[in-house]
């Protein structure tokens, strides 16, 4: 059986791809999750052959069995990554191991097999390769990769499957939020909870997002542009956002993030401002912190910023929370200095405007 350390991916040119003119025309705007390359990534798994079947091919629909595992039992998981456009007219991928690593936690949590990291890289790597006329050149833009396994047995019965499709395509994309979202107004969530002591909070899976919806429906529905959900046992700890980490910035300079205890997504945008806010000499804490103090503190001046991170919308200023019981803005409503320079510092090394002191870059070419 298998491993899959030693798989050649086979690859199969897309017969019709985009024209160069069609291209240029959907990269001049391609919002976000919205536009796709011309391939993708495909590798399968079975009890028997282990990975096997590494191949590069034309993009196209997937054919599922009405009994496939993934639609009823939600055997599902995916990461999300980009790959930026250097200045020398390179290419490179932002920590991609870290990737590779949480993925592979992910399927051990979703009881499926998981997939080695030096091939999760090597897939990655390869698309973009392939792809690479893809990658946006416009300030901001980048190319988005999106890997994801689903269990690909058809049968039904509560048990994890014996089949699996791991695959891997590409989107490139602008700012997450409309008009790049100076700063956003968050709804605070007491009806619904993201994810409980022992449960799937830390793993990259679609239904901790499937569950995120109905809140950010009811936010929505309420002026606000996310949603910050609050821990399922005393609702009052601050946890993340939908699909975000958060930070809080006080007025010694110091910063603050909720604590990774199994049910906030350890993201890779979060560990790295970490370290980029250490590296500046500021004081990082990861400590927890209740929406009650959260409002004392913007109301008294002691907190000076929030911000939302993660690799899609990357660094966000939060300007406004608003909820059942709370209403209040953080410092003048509009992104703060510190904020402004953790993502600068972040942007500046993943498009390579910086030094890449932590070798956080992967070079494609």
């Amino acid at each position: 059986m298998s491993n899959g350390d030693a798989l050649t991916f086979h690859i199969e040119k897309n017969s019709s791809p985009a024209t160069a003119s069609e291209r240029e025309a959907l990269l001049q705007n391609p919002g976000f999750g919205r536009v796709f390359t011309d391939h993708m990534v495909t590798i399968r798994y079975s009890q028997d052959r282990g990975w096997h079947g590494a191949r590069i091919e034309p993009r196209k629909a997937l054919a599922l069995d009405p009994a496939t595992v993934v639609l009823h039992y939600a055997q599902e998981i995916f990461e999300g990554m980009k790959a930026y456009h250097l200045p020398d007219g390179g290419a490179a991928l932002f920590r991609p191991s870290a990737n590779a690593q949480r993925f592979h936690n992910s399927a051990e949590r979703l009881a499926m097999p998981p997939l080695p990291e030096k091939l999760f890289v090597e897939s990655v790597r390869e698309l973009v390769k392939i792809d690479r006329e893809w990658i946006p050149t416009a300030e901001g833009a980048s190319l988005y990769l999106r890997p994801f396994m689903i269990g690909s047995e058809s049968a039904l019965g509560t048990r994890p499957a014996t089949d699996y499709l791991f695959c891997v395509i590409a989107s490139p994309v602008a700012s997450y939020f409309k008009g790049g979202a100076s700063a956003v107004t968050l709804w605070v969530s007491e009806n619904y909870t993201r994810a409980a002591p022992g449960g799937t909070g830390a793993a990259k899976c679609g239904g901790n997002y499937a569950a995120s919806l109905s809140a950010l429906a009811e936010g929505q529905r309420e002026g606000c542009d996310q949603v910050v959900f609050l821990d399922a046992v005393e609702k009052r700890w601050i946890e993340e956002l939908g699909g975000m980490n958060i930070f809080f910035v006080f007025d010694d300079g110091s910063l603050q993030t909720p604590p990774l205890t199994g049910t906030i997504l350890p993201g890779i945008t979060r560990d790295s401002l970490i370290k980029l806010g250490r590296d500046m000499g500021l004081t990082v804490r990861e400590e927890p912190y209740s929406i009650e103090q959260w409002q004392a503190d913007a109301e008294s001046g002691r907190l000076r910023e929030s911000f939302a991170c993660g690799t899609a919308a990357v660094v966000t200023p939060i300007g406004k929370v608003k909820g059942r019981k709370h209403n209040f803005t953080i410092g003048d409503g509009n992104a703060g200095a510190t904020t402004l320079r953790l993502k600068a510092a972040l942007t500046d090394i993943q498009f390579g405007r910086a030094p890449d002191k932590n070798e956080w870059l992967d070079r494609l070419f």
